[in-house]
């Protein structure tokens, strides 16, 4: 018998007398409830629904098989097909009252795979259904006849599953058996012995009982589409997908020694770019791959496919080059906003602090964790291999830095796909950016930007960028230097705290913050107020953690006084062309030794002198008012409030009693009583009756303490 087209009722009508499912197969599966199988039942009922809804007859894949002298056809590949054809044409008949002599080809079909399957394929024939109840599973479970043994039964209880959803899928279709007997839905049979197999052999070479992966059922998906647009186009892609790209990705293969995963990663990675090249954004949209492929590989898609077949083949034309690690390692290296000896500046490459320098790597090992900057990144990298002839190399690496440095800059506020965030999705605008910045070296000013949403990269930084743009253009002497300064893991690419006005300050810069950070602090302290006001209470100064001066550093439309900051940090620059510890601590002796004959204890001296006020956390202040009362201020421990582990550093230096946390540290504990302390005194109060007790006066001139308030307080407390 040579391949030929049948359909399940008409093959009982040529050489097959009966199909029996042999025991060696596994139990029917398309009704099982797991994701991956309701993914697969749904869209194959949705094919099949097609073909009887609409005229659009549809060929399935083919069954494979031997036939025996006797008639009987065994499949052995096309079992889960058969299966549920059977169940549809028996539906059919049934709910339409088709005649027994029309219907034979339903007794034909048996398993032999356990008895109880092969006997309730007979009690299915036998069954008498009204089709009244939501469920036919419930309608079956309750006829007489049923023994309550076959629900343990995996292919009954499959098949259970399956029958409920032609039922719900299929329940409205009117002829249903006409339309299946017109040929609606066929398939291609081709007997083993036609194909010069013995069973044995064929069963080795088709991994009996091995179920066809996600990604199988997704190349076979993706290739159906192909097909449909254009034939030529689908063998090359198809070809491609399972030899060049196949080659690509198997650097990066998992532990299973499969890429399938890898691809999926990568084809999200594309299908998401040309969401955001039209405007839109995947949130809230499925991420299954299926879906993916109708949404942007149906229909009229040659564009999108077009796309990603460019997209693939640039990282093949890499790989044919160098190893696409090395062209990543060659341009990147990697950085710590934490430890300053990890980062280190390299000429002609761009520093990155995520945990992979191969940004296409990363896409494809850990999608799921693949963040929107690091998509930018990827995508500008992508568009210099799209463009290579376009773009010198030293073009691209001169605005892949600008770029770094959006990104790096461009907080959770900018780097946002959703609609709903203030400013809404701006990723499109940003890909737009990227564009121009690596194809034509302009920053776009927002009213040139042609997507909709023209908001993208953070406002400040962008302004930053065109200015160091025409910097460097004026000064290419002096380019390498800004960029070390730029690769400093305090400042992550934003340099405005040190500025452009004098390029002497980028080396003074690396030289200061080689020295220790609290030596730093005490010394900037001593040479001006430098703190910077967040919410009008909250104060940011800095400490022996970088995040504090990172916070300090990045200039932010949410934070005041960035140009005292600047202004304090360039006065300190001036002073030296290098910096060490026994320079600043200098600074800081000859701050507090003039304090002291002067008799001026302003609150910075307190902070300068006593190290209980510079914990090592956060940097983070609590002023309630600082113009009126700047001795009355709380350490905060925690990045935006007090918390229990606040502290009064007036009441914490004395080194006496217990603060309380139940008052946030603001209450210091000695027996029944407690003092607190107010902008000019010490005072003591009664814990059960609230009443003072006692004060400490402290003398003043012009609101400015002329004596130390904390060795005045000490000494007083050794009378209590």
């Amino acid at each position: 018998m040579p391949e030929s087209l049948q359909t399940f009722i008409n093959i009982f009508q040529g050489n097959v007398r009966r199909i029996i499912i042999p025991n060696i197969q596994r139990d029917y599966a398309q009704g099982r409830n797991t994701d991956e199988i309701r993914r697969v039942r749904s869209r194959f009922l949705d094919a099949l629904y097609k073909a009887v809804t609409t005229g659009t007859k549809i060929k399935l894949d083919f069954v494979y098989g031997d036939l025996s002298d006797n008639g009987t056809l065994t499949p052995l590949d096309g079992q889960q097909r058969l299966t549920t054809l059977f169940l549809l044409h028996w539906y059919a008949a049934k709910k339409e009252n088709i005649p027994a002599a029309k219907t034979a080809c339903l007794k034909n079909f048996s398993y032999d795979t356990r008895p109880d399957s092969r006997e309730f394929c007979k009690f299915l024939i036998d069954a008498e259904v009204s089709f009244d109840a939501e469920n036919l599973s419930a309608e079956l479970e309750n006829l007489a006849g049923f023994p309550l043994g076959w629900k343990k039964d995996p292919t009954i209880s499959s098949m259970f599953v399956m029958l409920d959803d032609i039922h719900e899928k299929f329940r409205g279709v009117e002829n249903l058996w006409g339309k299946l007997a017109d040929g609606a839905i066929s398939f291609y049979f081709l007997s083993i012995k036609d194909m010069g197999l013995t069973d044995e052999l064929y069963i080795t070479m088709n991994s009996r009982g091995k179920p066809l992966t996600d990604f199988e059922h997704f190349k076979a998906e993706f290739k159906s589409k192909l097909d449909d647009l254009d034939r030529k186009l689908s063998a090359r892609i198809i070809l491609k997908i399972d030899t060049a790209w196949t080659d690509l990705l198997w650097t990066y293969r998992d532990a299973n020694n499969l890429i399938d995963d890898g691809f999926l990663a990568y084809f999200n990675f594309l299908c998401d770019v040309i969401l955001y090249r039209k405007g839109g954004t995947p949130q809230g949209k499925s991420r299954d791959p299926f879906d993916l492929l109708e949404e942007f590989f149906g229909g009229d898609a040659m564009e999108n496919i077009l796309f990603m077949e460019k997209s693939f083949d640039c990282w093949c034309e890499l790989a044919a080059q160098e190893k696409i690690s090395y062209f990543f390692a060659d341009r990147v290296s990697r950085g710590s906003r934490s430890d300053k000896t990890v980062n280190r500046h390299v000429s002609d490459k761009i520093i990155t602090y995520s945990s992979d320098a191969d940004f296409f790597g990363d896409c494809i090992r850990s999608s799921k964790n693949f963040s929107l900057g690091k998509v930018v990144m990827l995508y500008a990298f992508q568009t210099y291999l799209l463009n290579r002839e376009k773009i010198s190399d030293a073009d691209f690496r001169r605005r892949i830095r600008i770029v770094n440095n959006l990104v790096t800059n461009s907080g959770d506020a900018e780097l946002s796909n959703s609609e709903k965030r203030n400013n809404g999705n701006r990723i499109p605008a940003m890909l737009e950016q990227v564009d121009s910045i690596l194809l034509r070296g302009k920053i776009l000013q927002r009213k040139e930007i042609k997507t909709a949403n023209a908001y993208n990269f953070n406002e400040i930084q962008l302004e930053e960028e065109r200015k160091k743009i025409s910097w460097t253009a004026n000064n290419p002497d002096k380019a390498e230097e800004l960029f070390e300064l730029e690769d400093h893991y305090l400042l992550g690419g934003q340099i405005g705290i040190v500025g452009l006005n004098c390029p002497e300050n980028f080396k003074r810069f690396i030289s200061l913050f080689e020295c220790d950070y609290d030596k730093i602090t005490c010394a900037l302290l001593a040479t001006g107020d430098y703190q910077q006001v967040e919410n009008g209470k909250r104060y940011q100064f800095d400490s022996t953690r970088a995040q504090s001066w990172q916070n300090l550093f990045h200039r932010s439309g949410l934070v005041k006084n960035f140009d005292d900051t600047q202004e304090t940090l360039d006065k300190l620059l001036s002073g030296a062309e290098k910096f060490s510890d026994d320079y600043l601590q200098k600074i800081i002796d000859d701050y507090l030794a003039a304090c002291e004959r002067k008799s001026e204890f302003e609150w910075t001296y307190y902070f300068i002198k006593y190290k209980d006020f510079r914990p090592p956390r956060y940097g983070k202040y609590w002023w309630e008012n600082f113009g009126e009362e700047p001795y009355c201020f709380v350490t905060l421990s925690e990045q935006l409030k007090r918390s229990t582990k606040s502290y009064q550093p007036f009441l914490k230096a004395a080194g006496v009693g217990e603060l309380s946390r139940e008052d946030l540290g603001m209450r210091l504990y000695f027996g029944e009583r407690y003092v607190v302390c107010e902008n000019d005194s010490y005072v003591v109060k009664n814990s059960a009756t609230e009443a003072e007790e006692d004060r400490l006066k402290i003398n003043q001139r012009g609101g400015i303490d002329t004596e130390d308030r904390i060795e005045k307080f000490k000494a007083w407390i050794k009378n209590f």
